[in-house]
């Protein structure tokens, strides 16, 4: 019990010093952001004992599948990002991370189907690191990040309007937000 909360103290420091920039502004993505991924290290602290117990029921495997998906979102969403972004100083704003620069309104890759890949990919890591165990507890934690990453990609997308203008109402009307068709 005292190891998971010392994990999960340091944890939040390392958290909240990768977004010491945005946390001090209200209402912008990275704000959010910070209270999604202090939902996704809770979960993983209350459910790291059993991973790996049962690798095979039914829990853990869609676990594991949507762990995996969190790891091919991110990778892909970050290469596409980086390579089509353009990401430059014209975005002199402090509380975004230099590859969050972008430029170029990037809608090829999967942004061509969802508006947000990593944090559809934080989804899917907190519903994987809760099915590892579920419970009401976990469940809690995790309908509370994924209220987080919405909030989260809500306030990214007026940013982004504000940056990029018409041109990404457009982009928003062809897309969706997290799943491809659907949400």
């Amino acid at each position: 019990m005292m190891r998971d909360l010392l994990t999960f103290l340091v944890g939040s420091a390392i958290l909240l010093w990768l977004s010491r920039k945005a946390i001090v502004k209200p209402g912008r993505h990275g704000f959010y952001r910070f209270f999604a991924w202090e939902g996704i290290l809770a979960l993983l602290v209350l459910n790291h004992e059993p991973w790996g117990e049962s690798p095979f029921s039914p829990h853990q495997i869609v676990s594991w599948l949507l762990m995996l998906g969190s790891i091919l979102l991110v990778a892909h969403g970050y290469a596409v990002l980086k390579e089509e972004g353009k990401a430059g100083e014209q975005r002199e704003d402090t509380a975004l991370y230099d590859f969050e620069k972008t430029t170029k309104l990037v809608d090829c890759g999967i942004f061509a189907y969802i508006r947000h890949p990593m944090y559809a990919s934080l989804l899917a890591l907190a519903w994987g690191a809760f099915f590892q165990d579920p419970g009401w507890a976990g469940s809690a934690i995790a309908s509370l990040t994924s209220f987080f990453l919405f909030l989260t990609a809500k306030a990214d997308e007026q940013e982004c309007l504000q940056f990029f203008g018409p041109d990404y109402a457009d982009y928003m009307k062809r897309t969706r937000m997290f799943l491809p068709w659907l949400i």
